[in-house]
């Protein structure tokens, strides 16, 4: 079971270690701007034909598992294709338990309008001279490369373990889309300036990395990494709040542990500091998308309990 996550990104990049997390935004790009969609050749196969069906068609989003080096920016990283067999699980699992609730729940229009248009699958990981491990990157919030695949693994396919998979799956991948979703939406309408103010003075940058999810949450943040900054700790939150469920999210609060934290930060301090953080999210869809976030937050949820 994999422990606490990091995923330290140039909002061009999301690194996931086992052990911390971190992002840096760049604003959204232009779909003209990405590079290969449409224009690279190879003979279609089957895969080409449900990405085309299942995502081109319905979503205007294509997705690249033929390799090239070059669109993973460092050369000189040492990485390996996917294996065919597990793209059709992977963008099936991503296109369920991302992309169904959202336009089942806020419709396609708004999906096809902020989705990321461009998908780069690598099989391995991305690893760090630091130790981390890079999973994904997410560039101008229209090209998304997620590394990894060959670790993938669903309810159905050969050598799936419950317990481990099924973290892995919602803790990096699915944690990552919902995160760099969120990342869209807040450059595309600002979050309410309010949500500045529950845990400013807390806020501590880059000293993230020596705390664990534990210890962030007995100061009222859901992960360690969303200390960081401000929009992490929005964008960490939803990806929270989305792949944990209602019940999930309601354990995490409850389980903070009595007492005082390190920083000054008591029990009962922590735990309203999430839940003004929680209404203001939910505000913040409902005001600004339309979007019950309670309903896709179900939506998901259930996806995902398909899939594990």
């Amino acid at each position: 079971m994999i422990g606490k996550h990091l995923y330290t990104l140039f909002f061009a990049a999301l690194i996931f270690s086992v052990g911390l997390s971190g992002c840096k935004e760049e604003e959204i790009g232009e779909v003209e701007e990405i590079p290969g969609l449409g224009g690279d050749e190879w003979v279609q196969g089957p895969i080409d034909k449900w990405i085309l069906d299942s995502l081109v068609t319905p979503y205007n989003i294509s997705a690249k598992y033929k390799w090239d080096q070059f669109e993973f920016g460092n050369i000189t990283k040492t990485l390996v294709p996917p294996e065919e067999s597990q793209v059709i699980p992977l963008l099936s699992t991503i296109r369920k338990a991302w992309t169904a609730p959202y336009v089942e729940e806020a419709g396609k229009v708004f999906y096809n309008k902020y989705s990321p248009k461009f998908f780069i699958l690598s099989g391995s990981n991305e690893y760090n001279a630091e130790g981390s491990v890079t999973l994904g990157t997410a560039e101008g919030g229209r090209k998304v490369v997620l590394f990894g695949v060959n670790l993938f693994k669903i309810k159905g396919m050969p050598g799936y373990n419950a317990g481990r998979d099924s973290s892995f799956v919602k803790d990096w991948f699915l944690h990552t889309i919902h995160h760099e979703f969120g990342h869209i939406l807040h450059q595309t309408v600002l979050y309410p300036v309010e949500y500045k103010n529950i845990s400013r003075a807390l806020y501590q940058g880059g000293n993230w990395i020596n705390w664990s999810d534990e210890d962030a949450r007995r100061d009222g943040f859901v992960t360690a990494y969303s200390s960081s900054s401000f929009d992490e700790d929005f964008v960490e939150m939803i990806a929270m709040m989305l792949t944990e469920g209602k019940v999930g999210f309601d354990k995490l609060v409850n389980a903070i542990p009595e007492g005082t934290s390190p920083r000054g930060t008591t029990k009962a301090q922590a735990q309203a500091a999430l839940r003004q953080k929680e209404a203001i999210i939910v505000a913040y869809y409902k005001n600004t998308w339309k979007i019950d976030f309670y309903s896709l937050q179900k939506r998901v949820r259930t996806s995902m309990n398909k899939l594990f």
